[in-house]
C-alpha cells in the first residue's frame, strides 16, 4: 500500500523540543518501505530559533527526518533568497516548486531545487511537483529579486511533463492555501498536500483529495492511494525523537532569550480564537504596545502576525514575545487621513485574505473603537478617544513595518504613507511588558453589527 506522510507549517514547534521531536518520532513510526513523506512550506520560520539562527534549526529535523521532497512557504524566504539556498544545500532532501524564479531560471537550479520529481513506491511511480502563494513577494519583502508565477500555468506544464513520463498518479505539494481550490478545479491532480492556512482541511474535489495538516506540528496527515483515505496523527500521542529534542533544547538554551519581563496572573490566550476572531487580550496587548512605543493615534496589528502558541502565563520572558512576533522586522508609523484610516479598518474583515477563513477578522486595535456590519461589509462606525473620525485630519498609526510592503492585507495604508521606524516588533513588546506589566483586558474596541 503506497503512503504519504504530510506535514506543514513547522513554525513554532522548533521552540518545543518535545512537540518537533514528537513530530518526528511520529514520522519515523509511520514510514516504511512504501512510503513518502512530505512537506509543504514554511517549515524553516518562523519562531524564537529560527529567529535567532535564520532558519538554521531546521537542519536539525530535517537531517532527522530525511523527508522526501519539501516545498516552498512564504516564510522560507524570511532571511533571503541567499540564507534560503544555503539552508537548502545543506538539507538532505530535494525542494520542489515550478513557479519560483530568480534571473529568468529555476530558483535553486544549482541547488537541489527542480519543479517537479518521480518517485517510485510500492511499484507505483508518483510524480511530484511543487507550488508557493504567487502573493509571497508582496507578503515577504526578503524574497528581493525571487520572482513568483502563475501558479496555474505552472501547474499544467508540470502534469503535463509528469503525465509524458507514465506516472500513475500526480501529486502538488501546494503553499497556495486557498488557492488549492482551484488548482483542483482546473489541473488534473489526484493529491494536492497544502500550507499556508493555518486551519485543518481534509476536502475532496471531485476526483482530487486536498489536505492541510494546521499550523505549529501538532497534526501529521497520512494518505494511503489509491484509496485516497486519510488518517490524523496527533503528535502529543507519537514517540520522541530524543535526538531532535536534544538539538533544540541545546538551542534554545545557546539563545539566551529567557530573561523574564512581567509576570501574568490569568493567562493570555493565542488560540486561532484570539488571534483571528475579533477583539482579544493578545491582540490589545500587541496595539498597545505599539502605541505607547510611538505615542501614535493608533496601534494596528494583523492578526496573522500574531503567532499562535501556547497561553502567555506565569514569567513571561523575551522568548516568549519573540514566539508571539517571530520576526525580525521593525515597528513602523504611518500618516493618513481620517479617510484612509477608515478603509484600514474596513480591510480588517479577513475572509477576503488569500489565507482568510470564514468569519476572521484580521486587524487588532488600540486607540479606536469600530462597528464592522458584516451582512452589508460595511464600518458602521469609527471613534478615536470617543470622537468620530475626521476624514481631513491626518492620523500616527503604528504598524508592523511589513504591512507597508504587503498588498493584500491592509491595501489602503503603503509605503507612501511611513513617515519613521523604530525598534523590532518584539523588542517594543519586551519594554512594554517590563515597563506596564502585562495585563490586557477586552474592553469592546471592537464589535460585528
Amino acid at each position: 500500500m503506497l503512503r504519504l506522510l504530510h506535514y506543514s507549517d513547522i513554525e513554532n514547534a522548533y521552540d518545543d523540543p518535545n512537540r518537533l521531536a514528537r513530530l518526528a518520532g511520529t514520522i519515523e513510526t509511520r514510514r516504511d518501505a512504501d512510503t513518502l513523506v512530505f512537506g509543504t512550506g514554511d517549515n524553516t520560520s518562523p519562531g524564537i530559533l529560527p529567529l535567532v539562527t535564520k532558519g538554521e534549526q531546521a537542519l536539525d529535523f530535517f537531517h532527522a527526518v530525511d523527508p522526501d521532497a519539501d516545498t516552498f512557504g512564504n516564510h522560507d524566504f524570511d532571511y533571503g533568497p541567499d540564507r534560503a539556498l544555503d539552508i537548502i544545500e545543506r538539507a538532505p532532501q530535494p525542494w520542489l516548486c515550478a513557479n519560483v524564479e530568480r534571473g529568468g531560471e529555476q530558483f535553486g537550479h544549482e541547488s537541489s531545487v527542480r519543479p517537479w520529481q518521480i518517485f517510485e513506491r510500492d511499484g507505483q511511480r508518483v510524480g511530484v511537483f511543487g507550488l508557493v502563494t504567487p502573493k509571497t513577494a508582496s507578503i515577504n519583502p526578503a524574497t528581493e529579486d525571487v520572482v513568483f508565477t502563475d501558479p496555474i500555468v505552472a501547474a499544467e506544464k508540470a502534469v503535463d511533463a509528469l503525465q509524458a513520463e507514465g506516472v500513475d498518479y500526480v501529486v502538488c505539494l501546494s503553499h497556495l492555501g486557498r488557492g488549492d481550490e482551484t488548482l483542483a478545479a482546473e489541473v488534473d491532480v489526484d493529491v494536492v498536500l497544502g500550507g499556508h492556512n493555518h486551519a485543518e482541511l481534509v476536502e475532496r474535489l471531485d476526483d482530487t483529495l486536498l489536505t492541510r495538516p494546521g499550523v505549529n506540528g501538532q497534526v501529521l496527515f497520512e494518505v494511503t492511494l489509491p484509496e485516497k483515505t486519510v488518517t490524523r496523527h496527533v503528535v502529543t500521542d507519537g514517540p520522541r525523537d530524543e535526538s531532535v529534542a536534544e538539538a533544540v533544547e541545546t538551542r534554545l538554551d545557546e539563545a539566551g532569550v529567557d530573561e523574564v519581563v512581567a509576570t501574568v496572573k490569568e493567562p493570555i490566550e493565542r488560540t486561532e480564537v484570539a488571534c483571528f476572531h475579533g477583539e482579544s487580550r493578545v491582540g490589545n496587548f500587541v496595539a498597545d504596545a505599539y502605541r505607547w512605543e510611538t505615542d501614535a493615534d493608533v496601534g494596528l496589528q494583523n492578526s496573522g502576525g500574531i503567532r499562535s502558541g501556547p497561553a502567555l502565563s506565569g514569567e513571561v520572558t523575551v522568548g516568549d514575545l519573540i514566539s508571539l512576533i517571530p520576526f525580525d522586522e521593525p515597528l513602523a508609523v504611518a500618516e493618513l487621513t481620517g479617510k484612509e484610516l477608515r478603509e484600514v479598518f474596513r480591510q480588517g474583515e479577513g475572509t477576503r485574505l488569500g489565507f482568510g477563513e470564514p468569519d476572521w477578522w484580521h486587524a487588532h486595535l488600540s486607540g479606536a473603537t469600530i462597528e464592522y456590519d458584516r451582512a452589508s461589509d460595511t464600518l458602521a462606525s469609527a471613534t478615536l478617544n470617543g470622537e468620530p473620525l475626521d476624514s481631513d485630519r491626518t492620523y500616527r498609526v503604528a504598524l508592523a513595518d511589513y504591512l507597508l510592503h504587503s498588498d493584500d492585507e491592509f491595501p489602503a495604508v503603503g509605503m507612501d504613507h511611513r513617515v519613521e521606524t523604530t525598534r523590532t516588533q518584539y523588542e517594543v513588546l519586551a519594554d512594554y511588558a517590563r515597563s506596564e506589566g502585562l495585563n490586557p483586558t477586552v474592553e469592546g474596541r471592537i464589535r460585528h453589527v
